[in-house]
C-alpha cells in the first residue's frame, strides 16, 4: 500500500504550476481519485477545499471568494477556507487540505 492510499498517513503531492490560477478564483484538479477545488487568495496565498458543495454538489471552485470563505455559486453556502464548516447550519461542510506553493508549485497535503 503507498502512502497515498494509506488512511493514517499524510502525503504531500505536487498539483501544477501557480501561474495556472488566477487572482482571486479556483480551479479544480483531480488528485488521487478526489476532486479538489485551489483557490489563489487576494493576498497572494493559496487554499484547498473539496470541489463539491455538500448540499447539491455546487461547483466550489467557480464560487466566490475572499481571504476567509467560499460561496458555492449554486445556493450561496459560504464555506470557511481555514476549517470547511459551513456558516448556515444543518448544510454540512467540505474538507480542507493544507496547501502551499514552492519554487512557484502548488502543493497539497493528503490525509
Amino acid at each position: 500500500m503507498t502512502a497515498l492510499h494509506d488512511a493514517c498517513a499524510a502525503v504531500t503531492v505536487e498539483i501544477g504550476a501557480l501561474t495556472d490560477l488566477t487572482l482571486g478564483e479556483g480551479r479544480t484538479y483531480a488528485v488521487d481519485g478526489r476532486q479538489i477545488a485551489v483557490y489563489l487568495l487576494s493576498d497572494g496565498t493559496v487554499r484547498a477545499t473539496d470541489a463539491m458543495c455538500p448540499h447539491r454538489s455546487g461547483p466550489l471552485a467557480d464560487g466566490q471568494i475572499d481571504t476567509t470563505v467560499v460561496v458555492c455559486p449554486l445556493h450561496q453556502y459560504a464555506f470557511s477556507l481555514e476549517t470547511g464548516a459551513c456558516t448556515t447550519p444543518g448544510i454540512g461542510s467540505v474538507r480542507t487540505y493544507p496547501a502551499h506553493v514552492s519554487d512557484g508549485r502548488i502543493h497539497l497535503t493528503l490525509r
